[in-house]
């Protein structure tokens, strides 16, 4: 129920995607997602609004106590006259209890790491959504397909007796 609020909620602020990283679900176990702000170039920002970011390989670290998002690629944006490096780090703009959080459960479970699952508008200004997640392992990759496909099979004989 909370789930659908929540979407309906992005659907009337205006919230669209402009990169997934659509493997994140199934390689990790997302404990808890937060929304951060980007520091971001104008060209960055005129790129990613065009749907050429790919956030697949991206994961956030620690440096110096702020939070940077490490190995996202933002393409260039070829009519700019001042370009960016496409992967250059990019800091994550959170508040600090949001951060001490964070840090404190990567501390405490050396399983976990932060990565990024989309990056999406809200309201205009670009955004990623990052979640703490921690890696799961094979045994647990088969629970979720075996888990899925139940599902589907399930689905499938609800439609089949509406019919």
């Amino acid at each position: 129920m909370a789930k659908a609020d929540t979407t309906k909620k992005e659907k009337e602020r205006g919230s669209s995607n402009l990169a997934l990283h659509r493997r994140a679900r199934y390689d990790y176990e997302i404990l808890q997602s937060y929304d951060a702000g980007l520091a971001l170039m104008g060209s960055e920002v005129k790129s990613a609004r065009a749907g050429h970011a790919n956030i697949g390989e991206g994961y956030c670290r620690f440096i110096n106590g702020e939070l940077w998002l490490l190995n996202v690629n933002i393409a260039t944006y070829t009519p700019a006259r001042e370009n960016h490096d496409p992967v250059r780090p990019r800091k994550l703009l959170m508040h600090r209890r949001e951060l001490v959080r964070l840090q404190t459960a990567m501390n405490e479970q050396p399983r976990c790491t932060v990565i990024p699952l989309r990056l999406h508008l809200s309201r205009g200004i670009i955004k990623a959504e990052i979640g703490l997640a921690m890696g799961k392992r094979s045994y647990d990759k088969r629970d979720s397909i075996r888990e899925r496909e139940a599902n589907r099979t399930i689905q499938r004989a609800i439609r089949h007796s509406v019919r």
